[in-house]
C-alpha cells in the first residue's frame, strides 16, 4: 500500500522537476532519431546528407531503428572531396547505401550487444560488433556515447563512418 503513494510522489516530482532524463534512461521519449540528432548539435553533416540521400523522413518514422550516428568528426575524417561528391545528385544512391548502412531495423541497446555479434543493417548488409572491455566497435567505428533514447529508436554515437561491402553500394 505504501508503495502506491511513493510512487505518486515520485512521478509528481520527476514531472515538476522536468522528465527528459527520466524520459531517455527508460526509453520513454517522444523526440524522434532526426529530432534527437538535429538537437544534439554534432550532427550538421548527418542531418545533412540523410536529407541529400531522402532519409530524413525514414528516421522521423514509425520505426523501431538502431542508428550508428557518425560525428562531424567522423565525416570530416573521409577523403579528401569524397563528402561533396556524394551531395551531388547523381550519387544519392550510393549516399543512400552508406547512410542505411548505419541504419538497423530494430531497438538495440548497447546491453543487448555481444561480441562477435552481427547486425542487419537496412541496406542488406551487415556489421560485425566487437567488444573488448569498455570499448564497443561497430565494424570499424568505436561507440564513444551508447544508448541514446528516442521515441522510434536508439542512437550509439560512433567515431567513424562506415562504409558498405562493394555488393551493398547500390542501395538496393
Amino acid at each position: 500500500m505504501t508503495r502506491t503513494p511513493f510512487l505518486a510522489a515520485a512521478v509528481a516530482t520527476a514531472a515538476l522537476i522536468g522528465t527528459p532524463m527520466l524520459a531517455e534512461q527508460h526509453g520513454m521519449t517522444d523526440t524522434t532519431i532526426l529530432e534527437t540528432v538535429r538537437e544534439a548539435g554534432d550532427f550538421e553533416i548527418l542531418l545533412r546528407t540523410a536529407e541529400a540521400a531522402g532519409l530524413a523522413e525514414i528516421l522521423s518514422g514509425e520505426g523501431p531503428f538502431t542508428v550508428f550516428a557518425p560525428t562531424d568528426d567522423a565525416f570530416e575524417a573521409l577523403p579528401e572531396g569524397m563528402l561533396d561528391t556524394l551531395l551531388k545528385e547523381q550519387n544519392h544512391d550510393r549516399l543512400r547505401a552508406i547512410l542505411s548502412y548505419h541504419v538497423a531495423g530494430t531497438r538495440t541497446m548497447s546491453g543487448d550487444l555481444t561480441d562477435a555479434q552481427t547486425i542487419q543493417t537496412v541496406n542488406g548488409g551487415s556489421l560485425e560488433v566487437s567488444i573488448e572491455g569498455d570499448e564497443v566497435m561497430i565494424g570499424a567505428a568505436t561507440v564513444t556515447d551508447a544508448d541514446i533514447a528516442s521515441s522510434n529508436g536508439v542512437i550509439h554515437v560512433i567515431d567513424a563512418v562506415l562504409m558498405p561491402p562493394e555488393g551493398k553500394n547500390s542501395g538496393s
